[in-house]
């Protein structure tokens, strides 16, 4: 028999030198043990076109304006859709407030230890002295009875423990950032909800009131509302009514500006609490208020609050005279807050950070704060023309990118040391945060890290996809223009991306 070479295996079929590398290890060659398992071949950009293009269709037909991409980590495009149209991003607007607030982690870490939340006692010439309460961009400050680190309270008791029994004033102070309570564009509706609620240096219980309602004894009364903090300043007019049967249907309307709140709707007998939040205008001067509550309830008096707001193009006051430290806050851990605002889509939030980076070469504004964000995404390798945006949230119509842009920030993002702990906060499908509910029982469910995006007309999606082959994608999807009548336009952009996973 004629020997085979030593040299020879490099020569033969695949298959072949698999088998005799299985009896070189003493393994049986047999097929179903050992034979090459070879993946099918990765779908061609035409391929998938194929497949995702009638789930598009009846949408283009009603107007719906679709701008996708989606590409290779390396960068290769295999399918896309408008590629660098400008669309309105929503909340994947945080996407870049965030990224750049990661690139930028140790200057923000290092102003926020600079700028703790302060209480301050000034002492006047006559009468009872003053305290200053100084913000410092804090997210989570509370005065929640189960507020456990970042407590209101902690300063309350410090007033307390100094046998203070008279206050003249509670100065609110959130002169760290410039007085810009909303992002250009936002609109007027939007604004009295939780969502829309003003941004401050001196933030408290995510700057809204919370309203509990019960239904009343008999059919036509009214419910029973009750504030979660009473000196927040509202004045509640209750036009609801409580019915014999049915669904919860009560809202609150209040306009910008104006301290009514009126509460609407039905309440079924029986029905449990409800609770409604409503945005606030002033959160400095609120929570003047809260902090005026809670020595109260020690026995201090407090004779009045006031408030001290800062105008974009000044510069922040110097400090009072003989004024001293009663106390501060621990700083906040900004990586968490990073983390949730992603999760849940938190917009106070994502302000907050941005104006955080407006600290860092700039005076707190918020045109600081997008000069910022601007420079530290472009020094990444951002195209600046790609994307222009006015807030940090996404509420802002006015805000553009390309889907395109999008693709690059995602592949930008996971060259740099903070990717793995950046793609982790983004909400995973059928798990957590705004993803929680979508893609449940679907091979996406646990393998999409994505950022949702909501607003008038518009849904996005944008984030990283493992498929079912074990390959990682990254997407970026936009309606936009979507009409009233498209019945869950989120279930068409959650078909695609299960058609992505599982045609590759």
């Amino acid at each position: 028999m004629r020997q085979i070479p030593s040299h020879a295996p490099h020569r033969l079929p695949r298959l072949f030198r698999k088998l005799l590398s299985c009896a070189a290890a003493g393994l049986p060659i047999a097929l179903s043990a050992c034979a090459v398992q070879s993946a099918p071949p990765p779908l061609s950009p035409h391929a998938l076109a194929k497949r995702l293009s009638p789930i598009l269709q009846t949408s283009q037909k009603q107007g719906v304006r679709w701008g996708i991409v989606i590409a290779t980590q390396d960068g290769k495009i295999l399918f896309s859709r408008n590629a660098n149209g400008r669309f309105v991003p929503a909340s994947n607007t945080k996407l870049f407030t965030t990224a750049a607030a990661m690139a930028e982690f140790a200057e923000l870490d290092h102003a926020a230890a600079e700028h703790p939340t302060t209480l301050l006692l000034a002492p006047r010439r006559h009468g009872a002295p003053d305290l200053i309460l100084r913000g410092s961009g804090d997210a989570v400050l509370s005065d929640d009875a189960a507020c456990k680190t970042d407590c209101l309270k902690t300063l309350a008791d410090a007033v307390s423990a100094k046998g203070l029994r008279h206050i003249h004033a509670i100065i609110a102070d959130d002169q760290l950032f410039a007085d810009e309570r909303w992002g250009d564009g936002w609109s007027w509706n939007n604004l009295p909800t939780q969502w829309g609620t003003a941004v401050s240096a001196l933030t408290l219980n995510n700057n809204v009131a919370e309203l509990t309602i019960e239904p009343g004894t008999h059919p036509g009364d009214r419910p029973s509302p009750h504030w979660s903090a009473p000196d927040g300043g509202l004045t509640l007019v209750n036009q609801a009514l409580t019915v014999p049967d049915g669904k919860s249907e009560l809202s609150l309307e209040k306009k910008p500006g104006d301290n009514r709140v009126i509460l609407t709707g039905t309440l079924p007998i029986g029905a449990p609490v409800q609770t409604l939040k409503i945005g606030l205008d002033d959160p400095a001067l609120s929570a003047a208020r809260h902090f005026r509550s809670l020595l109260r309830e020690t026995g201090i008096r407090v004779q009045t609050v006031q408030v001290r707001h800062r105008l974009t193009k000044t510069a922040l006051d110097t400090p009072v005279q003989d004024a001293r430290v009663l106390a501060t806050l621990p700083v906040p851990d900004l990586k968490d807050d990073i983390r949730h605002l992603l999760k849940v889509s938190q917009n106070l939030h994502a302000e907050l950070i941005l104006r955080r980076l407006a600290l860092v070469h700039g005076n707190g504004s918020t045109e600081d704060g997008l000069t910022e964000r601007k420079q530290v995404l472009t020094t990444l390798g951002l195209p600046a023309a790609g994307f222009s945006l006015y807030d940090g949230s996404g509420m802002s119509p006015y805000n553009r990118v390309t889907p395109q842009t999008v693709i690059q920030l995602l592949r930008l993002a996971n060259l740099q040391p903070w990717r793995a702990d950046w793609r982790d906060d983004l909400p995973l499908a059928a798990q957590d945060g705004t993803l929680e509910h979508r893609f449940i029982g679907t091979p996406v469910a646990g393998h999409l890290h994505a950022k949702t995006g909501t607003l008038a007309a518009t849904h996005s999606l944008s984030g990283y996809l493992q498929t079912t082959h074990g390959q990682t994608l990254l997407i970026a999807l936009f309606a936009n223009d979507i009409p009233d009548d498209l019945p869950h336009p989120t279930k068409i952009m959650d078909d695609l991306v299960s058609a992505v996973a599982e045609a590759e």
